[in-house]
Order: structure tokens, then C-alpha cells, then sequence
């Protein structure tokens, strides 16, 4: 937010998850129009912008991000015991490119902890959508068993639960989003699902960086019958430097979020969106800092949007601003519903 640009990134990050979680949040008039409303697996959002995983880590601030105006939630990633995640410093703001390099590492309270959290949100409220975004401890022996475990554990709190293959700060992860590996992980991913009284939604978060033939085999994979999921995320942080950073942290190591990856992630999201026949909901996330940014990732063939950096520079205020421009987008297209522009880049 900025007011805690005078903070260290981290600490300002931790601060904002605290005052959310104690209610203290900005007072809002905006009403979200029948123009936003949308359904995606039998779940009506009020509106198509959520908070992507990272923020809430540890399912702390549900209510208060829902006050401030997100049509959804995803918290965590949450992993099956609680670990540390990697050494500080380990998030850096690029101000001048509007921008975060972290290197987190998947730090989790763990799974018993988000359980307990998610349990008495649930018994508050059932109005609000929660998604819970998986990742696996880093010195597990079997990935599988750890998503497994994820999805016996929090499954039955969650509106859609995201198995997150792609954060590159954790050692070996990405390698997960492999052919043979990822059809693996995600039949098991689903026979726990199928076992639940919930049975909530399975999506998939990709990376950015892929090659054609990568992104080729992950929608091989995800429209399979036998690994067929419900969802895709697109997409996770980048790896790649583009040439127009200007801060002298570029160089950190860790994922790029923000304005650099705009493009990116919305042309990822275009490419995967063709290659699935537009068969699958995708959220988009990468980049939105506005509702051209949100609109863009919707024509491209997202359902829902996420964001996380552009709300660490510009605060709450900035979820009110996208909602407006969005509905003034879709007026101007002669469309009365945003679901009318899902894909409209590819008619």
C-alpha cells in the first residue's frame, strides 16, 4: 500500500496482511453492477477481480479483502508443515518499473493451521469465494503425496483448490509442470478430490516461461479424460529480465511480478486459451494495474482476473477503479455482461 513505501517490502507486505485481518480497511460506497457479475463452476461472483495467492498466505485477512471490494480470494500457498521459506531479504521492489522480485519459498504456517483459519471463516460466512492454492514442503520426497495431502486437508473449505506447480523458488517445482509429471500429479490430485463431500474445482498455475511445445503438453494434458482439471491460472511469476527494467535490483534472484509482466502473461493466457478450445476457465493474473490491463486478460480468454503487486503500489482503492473502468469497457463494446467479452479476441 502506499503508505508503507517507506518500509522494507516484506515488512510492509506483513503489515498489510495484519491490518486487513483486523478489520482496519478503507470505507467503501461502491456497488458492484449486474454488468460484473459472472458464473464460473456453479459459483456466482460479484465481480471478476480476485486477489491472487501470496498476499494472504496463511489465510489470515479473508474478510477484510472482501470488504475492500475482491469478488474472490486465494490464499496460501499453503504447504503440509509449516516451514520457514527462504532467508531475508527475500522480496524487493523495483519501484521504477512498478514492479516485485520475491524469493518467499513457500514460507506456511502449514496445513493444520489454514485448516483451524478456514474452519471459522466458514462458520461466519459462506458468501465469500475461496480459493486455496497448494505447494509442497522443500524437503519433501514425493510432490504427489504433499498435493495429496493438501487436498484431503483444506478441500472441503475451499471453492476451488489451485495445485501450484510454478513458483520458481522452490527447487525442482517447475520440473512438475512436465508431461509425464504433471498427468501424474494431477490424476492423484483429482482421486482425492473425487473423495471429498465438496468436491471443489482443481485448477492448475503455469509459469510464464514456457516454450510452445511445454504449453502444447500441459493442454494435452489438462483436457485428457483421465487428468482433465476444471481450471487454469495464468500465470505465475517470471524468471526472465526484460531489457527495460531500470532498478538496480532487477538483478535479484526470484519471480518478477507487476507491470513487466503484463504482456506476457496475457499472451501466455491467449496462447493456452486456443490450444484448450477455450474449453477450460482461465483466471488471468500478471500485471493488472488497470481496468484496460483486466479487460485485455478477459478478451484473451480469462474468466476471472487476479491481482497482488499493483495493489502493493497503488492500495485498495486501485479494486474500485478496475471494477468501474471495467463496466465503463464493456458499455463502450456495446456488451451488457462481462462475460460476453470471455474470448472475444479469438472471434
Amino acid at each position: 500500500m502506499p503508505c508503507f513505501q517507506l518500509l522494507d517490502a516484506e515488512t510492509a507486505h506483513v503489515l498489510g496482511v495484519k491490518m486487513l485481518s483486523f478489520g482496519i480497511v478503507p470505507f467503501k460506497t461502491y456497488q458492484d453492477p449486474p454488468s460484473l457479475t459472472t458464473s464460473v463452476w456453479g459459483r456466482t461472483f460479484s465481480n471478476p477481480i480476485g486477489v491472487a495467492a501470496g498476499f494472504d498466505k496463511h489465510a489470515e485477512a479473508m474478510e477484510g479483502l472482501r470488504k475492500i471490494g475482491f469478488g474472490f480470494i486465494e490464499v496460501g500457498s499453503v504447504t503440509p508443515l509449516p516451514q520457514l521459506g527462504n532467508p531475508k531479504p527475500r522480496v524487493f521492489r523495483l519501484t521504477e518499473d512498478e514492479a516485485v522480485i520475491n524469493r518467499y519459498g513457500f514460507n506456511s504456517v502449514g496445513h493444520p493451521v489454514v485448516a483451524e483459519r478456514m474452519k471459522k471463516f466458514r462458520q461466519k460466512t459462506e458468501k465469500s469465494i475461496v480459493g486455496i492454492n497448494l505447494g509442497k514442503n522443500k524437503t519433501s520426497t514425493s510432490a504427489v503425496d504433499d498435493y495429496v495431502l493438501g487436498v484431503e486437508c483444506l478441500g472441503d473449505f475451499a471453492d476451488y483448490l489451485v495445485v501450484n506447480v510454478s513458483s520458481p523458488n522452490t527447487p525442482g517445482l517447475r520440473e512438475l509442470q512436465g508431461k509425464k509429471q504433471l498427468q501424474e500429479l494431477i490424476i492423484n490430485v483429482l482421486k482425492a478430490r473425487d473423495s471429498l463431500l465438496r468436491k471443489p474445482p482443481v485448477l492448475i498455475k503455469i509459469a510464464p516461461d514456457l516454450t510452445s511445445k511445454d504449453k502444447k503438453d500441459i493442454a494435452d494434458v489438462v483436457l485428457d479424460p483421465k487428468s482433465r482439471v476444471d481450471g487454469l491460472i495464468i500465470s505465475n511469476t517470471t524468471i526472465s529480465r526484460p531489457s527495460s527494467l531500470k532498478s538496480q535490483l532487477k538483478s535479484e534472484t526470484g519471480g518478477l511480478s507487476g507491470k513487466p509482466v503484463t504482456d506476457l502473461s496475457t499472451d501466455t493466457i491467449r496462447e493456452m486459451y486456443k490450444l484448450t478450445n477455450g474449453s477450460l476457465p482461465i483466471i488471468g493474473v500478471g500485471g493488472v494495474r488497470s481496468g484496460r490491463d483486466a479487460y485485455d486478460k478477459i478478451k484473451a480468454g480469462a474468466s476471472l482476473v487476479q491481482l497482488y503487486t499493483a495493489m502493493a503500489f497503488m492500495g485498495p482503492p486501485l479494486i474500485t477503479t478496475i471494477k468501474k473502468d471495467l463496466h465503463k469497457l464493456i458499455r463502450e463494446d456495446g456488451l451488457k455482461n462481462i462475460t460476453e467479452a470471455v474470448g472475444n479476441d479469438h472471434r
